[in-house]
């Protein structure tokens, strides 16, 4: 699965490669996933398609494309708005995933080849070297990369189709509760759950991943309820 990167500040979007829509959807999306364009926030396709320094239709169809994946939402006299992101929308996400993350893992315990095993275990030290170095937000991308390979080490392509939309709305959830979230438990969570795929251990490896995604629904629920500037209370 490839996950395009947005362009680099000051670079006019028609540059670059891939297609020009789907450059302006990435760019879009990552900035609302960045929070660089908060909820709340407006988008006017004017404007947009100003800043980025592009025509008008590639802006409008990514905004489309945005607003039926629930990124972008439309308001009465307001327009296109950046959609927010609060705990019931968690929950809906953390339903499907305990379910299809739980097979996931189940299928990457039976199918992983030892190259993709290894692959795995590096991802897994990056992450760790990145939490241990207080780089969270490196931490976070990376705990999200380990989510997405798990999928893919599944096999099963149908599989890999139907969590892909729910990639970026994870990478949302994760950039949302980052700040106030330590690194370190999540990849002890990875790490036992990389042992049981690796032991292939598929009870296991199944339920270690539907207990990490409770436990992130459960902080990850505090976290979108509590009010803004208002600290976790620890439980």
């Amino acid at each position: 699965m490839t996950v395009h990167r947005p362009a680099a500040r000051g670079t006019a979007i028609g540059d670059t490669h891939p297609s020009l829509r789907e450059r302006v959807y990435v760019e879009l999306r990552e900035r609302i996933i960045e929070a660089e364009y908060p909820a709340g926030m407006r988008l006017v396709e004017r404007e947009v398609a100003d800043e980025l320094r592009v025509s008008r239709v590639p802006v409008r169809e990514a905004m489309q494309r945005l607003e039926s994946e629930g990124f972008l939402s439309v308001q009465p006299r307001r327009g296109s708005v950046v959609a927010d992101f609060g705990p019931e929308d968690a929950e809906y996400l953390f339903d499907v995933r305990e379910n299809l993350e739980g097979l996931a893992a189940r299928l990457a315990a039976r199918h992983a080849s030892p190259p993709q095993l290894r692959d795995l275990e590096r991802l897994l030290a990056r992450a760790r070297k990145a939490a241990e170095s207080g780089r969270l937000r490196e931490a976070v991308s990376l705990n999200a990369d380990f989510h997405r390979q798990i999928v893919e080490l599944s096999g099963n392509p149908l599989l890999v189709d139907l969590m892909a939309p729910l990639d970026s709305r994870l990478r949302r959830l994760f950039r949302l509760t980052s700040a106030q979230s330590d690194g370190e438990p999540m990849c002890g969570a990875h790490e036992r759950l990389y042992e049981a795929v690796r032991d292939r251990d598929e009870d296991g490896a199944e339920a270690l991943a539907r207990a990490h995604v409770a436990d992130t629904r459960a902080s990850a629920a505090r976290l979108l309820a509590a009010p803004p500037g208002e600290p976790e209370k620890a439980s």
